[in-house]
C-alpha cells in the first residue's frame, strides 16, 4: 500500500461542457509532472478515435478501449499514480468498486461522464461515484436556445424531441444532442 492516500474526482455535466477537456486537461498536467498514467474509455464510444478520448474541440489523449472495469485490471499493474476513465456512465457498478479500491491503494482516480440522461434523470452509476467522490466538479454548457447555462443534454430526433421510452443509450455528437437550460430542455 502507497504511505500517500489516493482519491475520487468526478467531472459531470451535460454534452458540449467541456468534460472531457477537462478529463484531457488532468491527464496532461499529470504526465508534465512525470506521474505515470493510465486512460481508458468504453469501447463502444468510437465517435472520434477508436484509441483515444478526443474532445468535441479536437483535443486528445491514448486511451485503452474497454467494456468493463473488469478489462480494465490488467493494464494496472505496475499501479498507476492517476487511472482516467472518460463516459463513466457507460459502465457499471464494478467501476465504483474499481475507483474506491484504487484510491484506497493511494491512486488519484479521474472521471468524467454525463451526470443526467438524455431526460433528465440521473444517468447510471453516476450518483454512487458523485457520492464517494472527494473532489466533484459540475460543468455547464450554453443553450442555444436562450443563452443561459445548459445542465441538460436535448435528445434530438429528425431535429424533434425524443420521446421518454427511446433507448438510454445513443452515441452520437451534435447530430443527435445539444445542451439545454432547464427551461428549454424537452421530453415527450
Amino acid at each position: 500500500m502507497r504511505a500517500e492516500p489516493g482519491w475520487i474526482e468526478v467531472i459531470v455535466g451535460p454534452m458540449f461542457s467541456g468534460k472531457s477537456e477537462e478529463l484531457i486537461r488532468r491527464v496532461k498536467r499529470a504526465l508534465i509532472a512525470g506521474q505515470r498514467v493510465v486512460v481508458f474509455k468504453p469501447r463502444l464510444d468510437d465517435r472520434y478515435h477508436e484509441r483515444q478520448v478526443v474532445s468535441h474541440d479536437g483535443k486528445r489523449v491514448e486511451a485503452i478501449p474497454v467494456e468493463s472495469a473488469q478489462e480494465m485490471r490488467p493494464h494496472l499493474s505496475p499501479l498507476p499514480q492517476v487511472v482516467a476513465v472518460d463516459e463513466v456512465q457507460f459502465f457499471g457498478p464494478d467501476l465504483v468498486e474499481l475507483a474506491v479500491d484504487l484510491s484506497g491503494q493511494g491512486v488519484r482516480v479521474v472521471l468524467a461522464g454525463l451526470d443526467l440522461d438524455f431526460r433528465g434523470e440521473p444517468f447510471g452509476i453516476i450518483p454512487e461515484l458523485l457520492a464517494r467522490a472527494e473532489r466533484v466538479e459540475k460543468l455547464t454548457a450554453i443553450c442555444p436556445r436562450c443563452g443561459r447555462p445548459a445542465t441538460r443534454t436535448q435528445r434530438l430526433i429528425g431535429g424533434q424531441p425524443a420521446r421518454r421510452t427511446d433507448p438510454v443509450i445513443l452515441v452520437g455528437a451534435q447530430e443527435v444532442y445539444e445542451p439545454r437550460c432547464r427551461a428549454c430542455h424537452v421530453v415527450l
